[in-house]
Order: structure tokens, then sequence, then C-alpha cells
């Protein structure tokens, strides 16, 4: 397959193993941003393969990990005391609430309904006329698009009964945290190159002047992350920082204009808290003032406090780079995938998941 196979070449991968084995001369911390990229990394054994002198640490790109408690609350209150249809998507509804998760609350009655896309709901909108729908629109501008498209969709059809609740998150303000952090040991960034599809570059130079890092904007297979991570020691190394494109296939400076146009229609951009983390400045979208009959939180002017974490969950620590999932105490324990402490052990791009089915810390952890 095209844009496929040739970035799963096992000659590749050597050829640009061995490149990274020469260029290296002192040790590095690089964190991916996303968690497709810690997915990649560790289900592909590059972890182990990496130059000892370079240390990957996983970033908070993984939206349903972020996904603050109360919002999580929120919609379950919505499905079980509102009865409204909410929808989402699967990753979502087992992410653990203050109490229970969504998929909890479907079991025990509420109309809890997985989907693939918001386009879905805004066609359960139409059939239940009758029903509030609500879709709980979780993502990075890579979602955002989407999310918004069912806005106007329902705006278009004159549905009454539709709304979203918005928990959209932005990377670049999240970089900006890490590195504002006084506590990060983060050297240089892997940059989602999915989000990039979207918004572009331009966002990024301001963070490359700003901290003096290397940023790389990367794809998702093995030789799109090692060509990154030569790129990125190719600048520490020699002392630069810059911002650049490794997965140019995807990715143009401009971005996708039609989406961006879409997204602006229908959201601003707002302060967000991040779970595990804090409320990071204009690093969020949420539905503007026009479209706010579509605004969940208007809608449903339901105020749930934040509730803290599991006392023995460190998924801020994980994604903030500072720690890896095989240092929490309960990893492979108490927290599994069947029983999450936390969300990165749920999501498909949670990094506490990755490691526990794809490396062997798992069988450390159980032992």
């Amino acid at each position: 397959m095209k844009y496929l196979n040739e970035y799963r070449d096992p000659e590749l991968v050597k050829q640009y193993l061995e490149e990274i084995q020469k260029k290296v001369k002192r040790p590095w911390t690089i964190m991916e941003v996303c968690g497709g990229q810690t997915h990649s990394l560790v289900k592909n054994g590059i972890l182990e393969l990496l130059p000892k002198e370079i240390t990957m640490v996983h970033g908070p790109g993984c939206p349903v990990c972020v996904t603050p408690l109360n919002l999580i609350d929120k919609a379950i209150y919505l499905a079980e005391e509102k009865n409204v249809i909410l929808c989402s998507y699967g990753d979502m509804l087992r992410v653990p609430g203050s109490e229970r998760s969504l998929l909890e609350s479907k079991a025990n009655g509420a109309d809890i309904r997985i989907l693939y896309s918001p386009l879905e709901a805004v066609k359960v909108a139409k059939e239940n006329p009758d029903r509030e729908i609500v879709f709980f629109a979780v993502g990075f501008e890579t979602t955002a698009p989407a999310n918004a498209l069912s806005v106007l969709h329902a705006k278009r059809a004159g549905l009454e009964n539709y709304s979203i609740l918005a928990s959209h998150v932005l990377v670049p303000p999240a970089i900006a945290a890490l590195m504002s952090d006084p506590e990060s040991i983060v050297q240089g960034f892997l940059a989602a190159g999915h989000v990039c599809t979207i918004m572009g570059l331009d966002e990024y130079y301001p963070l490359v002047e700003e901290f003096q890092i290397p940023i790389v904007v990367t794809g998702f297979e093995p030789v799109d992350l090692l060509q990154g991570i030569l790129m990125t020691v190719k600048q520490l190394e020699e002392g630069q920082s810059m911002l650049e494109n490794q997965y140019t296939r995807m990715v143009t400076k401009e971005g996708n204009a039609n989406a961006k146009d879409v997204i602006y229609q229908v959201f601003d951009i707002t302060d967000r808290m991040w779970r595990g983390m804090d409320v990071i400045p204009s690093s969020g979208y949420q539905v503007k003032k026009e479209l706010q009959q579509y605004d969940a939180n208007i809608k449903f002017d339901v105020t749930i406090e934040e509730a803290p974490e599991h006392a023995e969950c460190i998924a801020g620590d994980i994604m903030k780079g500072l720690k890896k999932p095989f240092e929490c105490s309960q990893f492979g324990k108490k927290c599994k995938p069947s029983n999450p402490l936390g969300a990165p052990m749920v999501s498909s791009e949670g990094a506490c998941a990755a490691y526990y089915n794809y490396s062997g810390e798992t069988e450390l952890a159980e032992a």
C-alpha cells in the first residue's frame, strides 16, 4: 500500500537506527506529543532499539486521556438525569469518571450510544425529535472539523434537539505549558502529523523561537518516527532549534483551509482544563455564543465540580513526560485496561495502555 508498506520497511528502519547511533553523542530527552506516535513506538519495539542516549517520553496527546473528570461526570448526569441520548466515540465510554464510567452508566440503563462520527448523531436527532441528543465532542484539532460540521448540519436542518458537549484541546498551547513547567525535562518534540494536516505549521514557529527547542512534525509509521528522531537529534547535537516537517506527504505549511474555515465558523478559543495537568490558557475550543443553542454546556446549565484523581494514579506525571507508565506502583496490578485507575490505561492512544498491551513491562509488573 502506498505510504504504508514503505514506511514499515525493515531495511529503512535499520538504516535510520544506524544513522541515529552515529549522530548521537550526548543524552537527549525527546517527547512525542501524540498517543498514536506512542503506540507505534511501543508496539514496534522502537524504544528498545534506540541508542541508550535517547530517552523518549510520552506527551499529553491523547484527547480522551485529558478530558476532565467533571465533563465525564456531566455527560453521565445528562444521560441519567436529563434523559438525553448521549453519543460519543467508543474510547470515551470506558474512561472512569469520579464514580463510574459512561459504559457503566449505559449498563445501568442510560441511553448512551457509541458512534463513529458526530454526523451520525445528527441523524439520531432527526430520528428522535422528542428526545435531546448530545454528542460528547472530544478531540484535538483533528476531530474539530467533523464536530463543527455536525453543528452546521443541525442548524441547516432546523434541529432544536441537538447539541455538543465540547471538550476540544489544542496541541501548541500544551507544548508551551509543558516547556514553561520548571520540572520539564523535554529537549525536543515530535509533533503530531495529523493535527498539522488540519492546522498547518504556523502555530509552531513561535514555540521554537520562544523556547529554543527543535520541533519535528512526523507521521506514525516506524520509518516516520525514526526519521523524525534523527532530524531532532541532528538539531540537538548541532545546537539548532528549528521547525521541520518530516510528514511532507501529508502536511503543508497552510494546512487544510476548508477544515479550518469550518472550525472557525463554530468554535472560539477558550481556556481549557486538562485532566491530570491544569487549566492551560487558550488551549481549547468552545461553541460560539451565536450558536449557543447547540452548546450542551449552555443548554443544560449544570455545574459539576472537578473531582480529584485516584490517589494512586500518576497519569499527570506520565503525560508531562516526568515518568513512564511502568513507574506507577499500580501499573499492571490494580490498574489494567479491564479496571483502569486513570484514563491513559483506557484509550487506544493512552501511554499506559500501549505499555500494558505491547511492552514486556506488564509481565514484570504482574510478577
